[in-house]
């Protein structure tokens, strides 16, 4: 196995990445604009034109610019005199994306589709990186073990090809702490200078970013405390003060270089924003009737940055991240196990990470945990006396394992306790790192084995695993966004147990409108009419053999149908004139056909706020005809139910 893999890796690698750049570029080209994307493609595209960040100044500009780049070819139309670009940011951030590709005589799915190649691409580089370094903490095999976890990890297949924020901060989070652990072991003049830009890229793609920084400080801080000289003699207090004032210092040359990254980006992107904009943005965000002393101070650190021309641009940045922590302590309206709540649940990514992630990644990450824990009480009874030791040489030998792990317990922390439960892609910034760690601990396990018949074992039970997790994946398609394991019964059943971008995020509307093209193709060509009334054909005979014969036999053909949809797509766009707009308060309730998306479903149905005339709970034990992808449910309500229900 071993000579296997160090032959043909690349053959391998070559395999695995063309099959997620294959499911990653159908799904881009079949799944509906989603919600986020409504404000991020035409930021993005708006930046480069424009160099004003008005649109979205919430998230850094660098991965919209990314996603917008394509665009530059195409030369979409994009009108600064349409009232959006003057409405407050909030507003103005949707609106533009119903202007800019439903209503300017643009090409939507051409745009949504070129905006979202960028993101596969780097979903790539990615996985590439995630092997080049598990191999160097243990060898080929662990490189390929750790990207055979990425890359048919079904959630990351739903995701790397929107243009959102979650995947692009997870690559730059994994390329900046790999050169700064890089510049901590070898404070170089090169090692330097590329530590400073994967800073600057990281902090350019997503303001959370921040969560990085105690992590790298904390290594930039051990690491030279437990340094030892060359001739490996006891290093001495002066040797240890003397490392530690070099670390520290470069670091901030790093952190220097970043910052200057940070500003020629930003000054790229608003170099033609009128200071006042930013005053606006800061005033409806950061409200100046506001009594809470963080908003006061922030304020007034802004609108002194932003008064002077030169940091103006780190003004912009700065009001991100202030931003980003009012919204986080703000929290979501959040749907999990059948409650609802603005406040978020304790519980929340615990149990979203059990039920998305597939089950042979969780076997393994309980495999690798349960070895690291033994592997710690080992060195415990065998090192007595020695701790001090055994721990400096640990830190010494594993910084780069140690800050993965330290910022893994981090991340999960901050995530748990904060109040924004609105998907599994929020944990994406520790998942590379997980995937890493678990490949290393996994290889040194195989590489302990002296027993043949044990190593033949090993290999057979291992790869067994992993063509469950392969072949699970691909059957999947095109469920990704949507996966759930099967411990709660697949992508089918998720949105029962928690929805928002787990389950539903607008990615299912295309698949409306070829759902009801293809049903009712087959209801006029397949079924006999024996009755029409006001254009809705009923039928009682249709062809054997049909996957839509009995909905046909019960229902007829679909001329009208309801819509409450969960998205930012244009609904008239792609259904036309069946379409007729619903809300979960609209009443009275008519008989006919019904396409509920189940994040609206689910919180109109458990929030006990909503009164019940004003909700859905009159669905609550209406089973649908049919489930168009994952997110949108089908019901038809006949005449003989509305009295009831009304």
């Amino acid at each position: 196995m071993k000579y296997f893999l160090k032959k043909r890796y690349k053959i391998i690698i070559t395999i695995i990445l063309a099959f997620m750049a294959v499911v990653s570029i159908l799904n881009a080209k079949n799944d509906s604009l989603i919600y986020d994307e409504d404000a991020h493609i035409p930021a993005g595209y708006s930046y480069l034109v424009t160099h004003d960040i008005r649109l979205n100044p919430e998230h850094p500009p660098m991965l919209k610019d990314f996603a917008a780049f394509p665009l530059l070819f195409i030369g979409p139309k994009f009108d600064t005199t349409q009232p959006f670009w003057g409405k407050n940011p909030d507003s103005a951030q949707w609106e533009s994306g119903k202007v800019f590709l439903f209503q300017s005589g643009n090409d939507p799915d051409r745009i949504i589709f070129w905006a979202r190649l960028p993101f596969i691409l780097l979903s790539l580089i990615l996985g590439l990186f995630i092997f080049k370094w598990a191999r160097e903490f243990s060898g080929v095999y662990a490189g390929i073990l750790a990207l055979i976890l990425y890359a048919f990890d079904p959630n990351i297949l739903g995701h790397n090809h929107f243009v959102t924020t979650d995947l692009g901060i997870a690559a730059f989070m994994t390329f900046a702490l790999y050169y700064f652990i890089k510049f901590v072991k070898e404070p170089t003049k090169k090692n330097i200078i590329v530590a400073g830009i994967f800073l600057g890229l990281m902090q350019l793609a997503k303001f959370s970013s921040v969560l990085l920084f105690p992590v790298m400080f904390l290594a930039a801080v051990i690491y030279p405390l437990v340094k030892i000289k060359k001739d490996r003699r006891e290093s001495t207090l002066k040797f240890k003060m003397k490392n530690l004032g070099i670390s520290i210092g470069w670091s901030a040359v790093v952190f220097f270089i970043s910052l200057i990254l940070v500003w020629i980006v930003y000054w790229i992107n608003t170099y033609k924003m009128p200071s006042s904009k930013l005053v606006d943005i800061i005033n409806y965000y950061f409200h100046p009737y506001d009594p809470n002393p963080l908003t006061i101070y922030s304020r007034e650190f802004l609108f002194a940055l932003n008064s002077i021309p030169l940091l103006s641009p780190l003004a912009d940045y700065l009001f991100g991240i202030f931003r980003v922590f009012q919204r986080v302590a703000g929290g979501n309206v959040t749907y999990l196990l059948g409650e609802i709540s603005t406040r978020g649940f304790l519980s929340y990514f615990p149990i979203v990470f059990i039920i998305k992630e597939p089950l042979i990644t969780l076997f393994l990450i309980l495999t690798a945990s349960i070895a690291g824990l033994v592997k710690i009480i080992r060195t415990i009874f065998r090192k007595v006396g020695k701790y001090k030791e055994t721990l400096a040489e640990y830190l010494r030998t594993h910084i780069a394992e140690f800050s993965m792990l330290v910022f893994i317990l981090l991340y999960l922390f901050t995530s748990i306790t904060g109040r924004l439960n609105i998907g599994f892609r929020h944990l994406f910034p520790i998942l590379p790192f997980i995937y890493i760690l678990v490949a290393k601990t996994i290889t040194d396990l195989y590489k302990k084995i002296n027993d043949r018949q044990i190593e033949l074992l090993f290999n057979v039970s291992l790869g067994f695993m992993l063509l469950y997790l392969i072949f699970g994946t691909v059957f999947a398609y095109p469920s990704y966004t949507s996966y759930f394991n099967e411990t709660v019964g697949g992508p089918k059943n998720g949105y029962k147990y928690v929805t928002d971008s787990n389950a539903d995020w607008g990615q299912d509307l295309k698949r409306l409108r070829n759902w009801i093209d293809e049903y009712n193709k087959y209801a006029i060509n397949s079924c006999k009419s024996t009755e029409k009334n006001n254009n809705s054909f009923t039928f009682n005979e249709c062809l054997p053999g049909g996957k839509f014969q009995k909905i046909s036999n019960d229902y007829g053909i679909i001329d009208k149908i309801r819509i409450d949809y969960f998205g930012m797509a244009d609904i008239r766009y792609y259904i036309g004139d069946k379409y007729e707009m619903w809300w979960a308060a609209k009443r009275p309730i008519e008989a006919g056909w019904y396409a509920i998306s189940t994040e609206f479903l689910q919180q109109n149905i458990y929030d006990k706020s909503i009164p019940k005339n004003q909700s859905y709970r009159w669905l609550q034990n209406k089973k649908p005809v049919y489930q168009v992808g994952t997110s949108m449910l089908i019901y038809y309500i006949s005449a003989q139910e509305l009295p009831a229900l009304n």
